[in-house]
């Protein structure tokens, strides 16, 4: 354990030396960072992007595989693609071709005081209002009642205006300090308006859109045989008074609607990984885990390849999206969330991660996340709605949710 020098300073912090070189060595439009509890992974520079053309999600595993392939042709020693894959199945991913690739073991810090507000001055719109918010979770409610739907996750958004742009690095920083147990991410993405991609490898310009966020959830990962899902539902934000705290995690472990919500998650990823696994383990009961801000009931679910070409994209895609940021049956949620929220998830309840030319990779659910482009935020949160929800309270959960990247940005009061 070392004491972290000036590059990176503004908090008091002792760490792990190489994870937190790699977090200093993040840049901004430059750089892809990928942080968890198996290890850091730091892509430097863009050697290639995935083209648009390839990047539609009919189909992408086996084109990204291609395109690694081509790489391997041009000389690349088990090349490695990064980014992000958007909720909309109409909106293509957006993959690159890293440089370089650096990797250490897992982030481990201790934060003596706590981080520096980042953005000082800033006016803050939510979409939609809350009350209307709440008038949505009631149209989705009611429609529940009938019996077309079994569940729908209804987001909201934050429209964060900044006097100045926004310090991308200090964010993320301050996102893997809160809490290094979960999975940090940065990604590059092309302006809006703007497609970001070129057909050839070489040299391209730096983006200067961000996609970042501190997400708890690991869809899957993929080492040689073993595949692992960490699939989450059902939630509890934290307390600061300690007892209060554990009675709101024993509350949740004890819920019956929140068990009903995981239930139906884990059944959902049990089902599309089956198919890929020769050998499944999905525990009986979910644990309780924590978050900085939140209380989640999560099952890890573990199994073994039956074929050593399935990649870890292609068991992503197959998951993607879970009744956890969708709802059940998954088309009728994804029309439904159309109907009701007035903005575009873009890469929110999407997946962030990356896949090498082996096949080996891990996907995270792109949710505690923010898309920061010079002066304006975007910041998402949703709640599950199912039978028994209450509007007040989906909302609440939703506002406890947004403070993970607000307290990164000393904003964690706006709401």
């Amino acid at each position: 354990m070392t004491t972290v020098d000036s590059e990176i300073d503004g908090i008091d912090v002792v760490a792990d030396d190489a994870a937190t070189r790699l977090l200093a060595a993040y840049q901004a439009g430059s750089s892809f960072f990928f942080s968890g509890p198996h290890g850091v992974l730091l892509g430097c520079g863009v050697a290639a992007t995935v083209p648009k053309t390839q990047c539609a999600r009919t189909g992408l595993p086996g084109r990204v595989a291609d395109f690694l392939r081509s790489a391997e042709e041009f000389g690349r020693r088990n090349p490695v693609v990064v980014g992000a894959v958007p909720f909309d199945e109409n909106l293509p991913a957006h993959l690159v071709m890293p440089e370089e690739v650096v990797r250490s073991a897992p982030l481990n810090v201790v934060v003596s005081r706590a981080p520096q507000t980042s953005v000082p001055d800033c006016g803050v719109r939510p979409v939609p209002a809350p009350a209307e918010y709440e008038r949505g979770v009631s149209r989705v409610l009611r429609r529940l009642d009938d019996g077309e739907l079994g569940k729908v996750v209804l987001a909201r958004s934050l429209e964060v205006t900044t006097a100045a742009p926004v310090d991308v690095r200090a964010v993320l920083r301050n996102l893997a300090f809160a809490d290094p147990a979960s999975y940090t991410f940065a990604v590059d993405l092309p302006r809006r308006g703007e497609d970001g991609t070129r057909d050839s490898f070489g040299p391209q310009p730096p983006l200067e859109r961000t996609f970042l966020g501190a997400s708890p959830e690991l869809l899957v990962s993929r080492r040689g045989m073993r595949v692992r899902a960490h699939p989450m539902a059902g939630s509890r934000p934290r307390s600061a008074d300690p007892v209060e705290d554990r009675c709101r995690a024993a509350e949740l472990s004890t819920s019956d609607k929140d068990r009903r919500e995981h239930a139906a998650v884990v059944d959902a990823v049990a089902e599309a990984l089956r198919p890929f696994c020769r050998d499944l383990h999905v525990p009986a009961r979910p644990e309780v885990i924590s978050t900085a801000a939140m209380w989640h009931l999560a099952t890890e679910i573990t199994g073994e390849l039956r074929d050593p070409a399935t990649s870890s994209l292609e068991l992503a895609d197959a998951l993607h999206p879970t009744p956890a940021v969708c709802g059940t049956p998954v088309r009728r949620a994804r029309e439904v969330i159309a109907e009701t929220e007035p903005f575009d998830r873009g890469y929110y309840a999407g997946l962030v991660g990356w896949s090498d030319a082996a096949g080996d990779g891990e996907w995270v659910v792109a949710i505690r996340c923010a898309d920061i482009e010079n002066d304006l935020l975007r910041l998402f949160a949703g709640a599950g709605i199912v039978a028994g929800s209450d509007p007040a309270e989906e909302l609440a959960e939703t506002t406890a949710k947004f403070r993970t990247a607000l307290s990164a940005m000393g904003l964690d009061r706006v709401v």
